[in-house]
């Protein structure tokens, strides 16, 4: 009996879980690389690998390895090998060729050169040649380029090995069959089966997670309902071998749907998705072994679940803006049902969105990165942590987690106490708790009311982004018990580097707003739908100048976003505002904050203008103008792009030719890297308010803002 020898790929990620699994398939020597795993055995393994493997895509037979430096020496050869042994010459063929850094780069280039050397041969020969057939080929040839080399096989398997046959009937963006199995192994399902516990996808979409984990308890090979192998012309096949491995395989099928184990239960809140997923479970063979019935996430209670098993699924990705805020509030819910429902069991969620990933408010025992098609997903594995029976449906961070998250609970602690303290002696609802205190835990969290608002910065590229997201993960975790808020009242953003207005552009949409108070006043704002919430917390005592400095006079508030500084020197006694901005949701989320207050249209006009246009024909005189423009500013409306660096001298010139005598610009900005030109404080009296308008949650180094008081010299 020869040994051949065989390389057998794998889905993104899943490497390792196949090499387990071949090991259990009988491979004495696996040797994993990227893509695959190399084993060596006879052919009836070969053809084992393809009917048993559940993690496999291809199983390829090894016929030689070539050299090609060059496509001459590629075509040469291919032509010396023996091709008749595997084709008839009237039989048809398919080419795959893939490159790594290999010296012939273009893969259609190089599947050509493969296909003529094998036709050319067969011409030569006999007179006649094989034809091409990419969909349904006789023999399917695999030709992988390394460098100035070339590997050669035969692919036994045919199509990919994840497709079973059951399933016809699924929905957008499909979870493959081979990828669903390899994370249930990943995930321990055949040792938990093997004990008799429970398996539940309680959003099981097309059936897939459910029927791979029944086929798996009930031991049905995967291969068994293939009728078409990638052998199943070749010349060299070994049709006894393969009759004997497919008898076993019946034979097992049999003795595993006849015994007793753990119910598979699998959901969903669609009746039509629940019908569909049922007629894949009777083609696969175990309709009667899983249940599959309508019942949306929310219906759950706790008390329904069987003890305990494995719970898995893979929920909506959300890809478009408008699903994002849904798929927040999904994610949310799904943590909270694990803790309430499934205490003391074991969880499986893919995802393709790490911001939802955090939304579960769990801390993963472990993650893994796969690929399902085009997307690239994270594997969350979690231990679900029993509930006492009283206890609320929050996190409850395990002693590891608790001690690896302990720099950071240390320091909000901290922080929470002094600033509680200040908080409530001065009336303040929303302040900042934390800033990147500690720097392995890079966030900002703030508090708006009974509301968190967590933004996560951007990690230096040398962390590793796994390090990043499980830290991210604690910070989510252990928040709702610390500072005693419900799990879905924490709502988290990331932050990143970018350019123009971006934190003014739509994250999601829920329309989901609240009021505050500060000051005295109140405010709407958003924590959802926007990277910033409609009020600049760091801008609290620039705002109470500003109500200071109003009382008699002509206010004029520029790029004035949700309008809350034109509340403040309103309610000041301002004798007059005007409010411009460039965006109509900002204007319109200003007038709701004036009606807010109580204040009244008739003196607060609302300007939808491009700042620079608008002061370029803008003829009233103001006594008090308040300057907060972005870093960085691209939009359709305006003319050309604004950075505050380079613009700002233009933009300040322009205002004090608005500003009435004795008037006063209080200019502000957020850019760290910004330097004041030096002809503001040569033309005009400047003062710096900076640290006079940091409040004390913001006092960091260096400051998050800048302010200046800005007048005529004279004035």
């Amino acid at each position: 009996m020869s040994v051949r020898s065989f390389f057998v790929t794998a889905p993104r990620g899943l490497v390792e879980v196949l090499a387990d699994e071949l090991r259990e398939l009988g491979a004495r020597v696996v040797r994993s690389e990227p893509g695959g795993c190399r084993v060596r055995g006879p052919l009836s393994f070969g053809y084992r690998i393809c009917l048993w493997s559940r993690v496999a895509n291809r199983v390829l037979l090894h016929l030689a390895d070539l050299p090609a430096p060059d496509a001459d020496a590629l075509y040469a050869g291919v032509r010396e090998l023996p091709w008749e042994e595997h084709l008839a010459p009237e039989g048809t063929l398919a080419v795959d060729f893939v490159g790594a850094r290999a010296a012939i780069s273009h893969s259609r280039f190089g599947m050509q050169r493969v296909k003529d050397a094998i036709v050319d041969r067969f011409r030569e020969r006999h007179g006649t040649r094989p034809s091409v057939d990419p969909e349904a080929p006789q023999l399917r040839i695999n030709a992988f380029a390394r460098g100035s080399g070339c590997s050669i096989a035969i692919d036994l398997s045919g199509t990919s090995l994840h497709r079973r046959g059951y399933r016809r009937d699924h929905g957008v963006a499909p979870l493959k069959e081979n990828l669903a199995a390899g994370l249930l192994r990943w995930a321990g399902w055949p040792a938990l089966a093997a004990a008799g516990e429970a398996f539940v996808d309680p959003m099981a979409g097309a059936g897939t997670l459910a029927i791979e984990a029944a086929m798996m308890a009930d031991d049905l090979a995967p291969g068994r309902l293939r009728s078409s192998w990638g052998f199943s012309h070749w010349r060299g096949h070994e049709p006894a071998a393969w009759e004997a491995l497919r008898a076993e395989a019946d034979e097992r099928a049999r003795v595993g749907l006849a015994r007793e184990r753990g119910p598979v239960l699998a959901y969903d809140g669609d009746a039509e998705v629940v019908a569909r997923a049922l007629a894949n479970a009777r083609r696969a063979g175990v309709e009667g072994r899983l249940s599959i019935e309508t019942k949306p996430l929310r219906a759950w209670l706790p008390g329904e679940a069987p003890a305990h098993g494995l719970l898995a699924l893979n929920p909506p990705y959300g890809e478009r803006l408008g699903d994002k805020a849904d798929m927040r509030g999904l994610y949310g819910r799904l943590g909270r049902t694990l803790l309430r429902c499934f205490g003391g069991w074991q969880g499986l969620v893919l995802t393709s969105d790490d911001a939802l990933r955090h939304a579960v408010g769990l801390v993963p025992q472990a993650t893994l990165a796969v690929s399902n098609g085009p997307l690239r997903c994270t594997a969350l594995r979690y231990a679900i942590p029993e509930r006492p029976e009283d206890g609320p449906a929050v996190p409850q961070p395990s002693k590891a987690d608790r001690a690896e998250a302990a720099p950071f609970l240390n320091r909000l602690r901290k922080n929470l106490r002094a600033r509680r303290r200040w908080a409530e002696r001065e009336g303040i609802s929303c302040y900042r708790l934390y800033d990147a205190d500690v720097p392995e835990f890079n966030v900002a969290i703030d508090r708006y009311d009974r509301w968190l608002h967590v933004q996560e910065y951007e990690a230096p590229s040398r962390i590793d982004p796994e390090l990043a997201a499980r830290r991210l993960d604690l910070v989510v975790a252990v928040l709702p018990e610390v500072l005693g808020v419900a799990v879905d009242h924490v709502v988290l953003k990331r932050r990143r580097r970018s350019r123009g207005r971006v934190q003014y552009r739509p994250l999601a949409a829920t329309g989901h707003r609240f009021v505050v108070e500060e000051g005295g006043h109140r405010f709407w704002v958003n924590l959802h739908d926007y990277l910033d919430t409609g009020l600049f917390l760091d801008h609290r005592l620039t705002r109470a100048m500003i109500e200071q400095r109003a009382r008699g006079k002509r206010f004029l508030n520029l790029f004035a976003y949700t309008g809350s500084a034109t509340v403040y020197a309103a309610a000041g006694g301002a004798k007059s505002t005007t409010t411009v901005d460039l965006s109509n949701t900002y204007l319109e989320w200003a007038e709701a904050n004036l009606e807010l207050n109580g204040l009244t249209p008739e003196r607060h006009r609302l300007v939808r203008a491009d700042v620079r246009r608008w002061l370029e024909h803008a003829r009233d005189p103001y006594d008090l103008v308040f300057l907060d423009p972005p870093t960085t500013s691209t939009s359709k409306a305006m003319d050309e792009r604004f950075e505050v660096g380079r613009d700002h001298l233009e933009l300040v010139a322009a205002v004090m030719e608005r500003l009435a005598p004795g008037g006063e610009l209080l200019l502000s900005t957020n850019a760290r890297r910004f330097v004041l030109a030096e002809e503001v404080e040569r033309r005009w009296q400047v003062e710096d308010l900076t640290a006079a308008s940091l409040p004390p949650d913001f006092r960091r180094e260096p400051p998050i803002h800048r302010l200046w008081s800005v007048r005529p010299r004279g004035g």
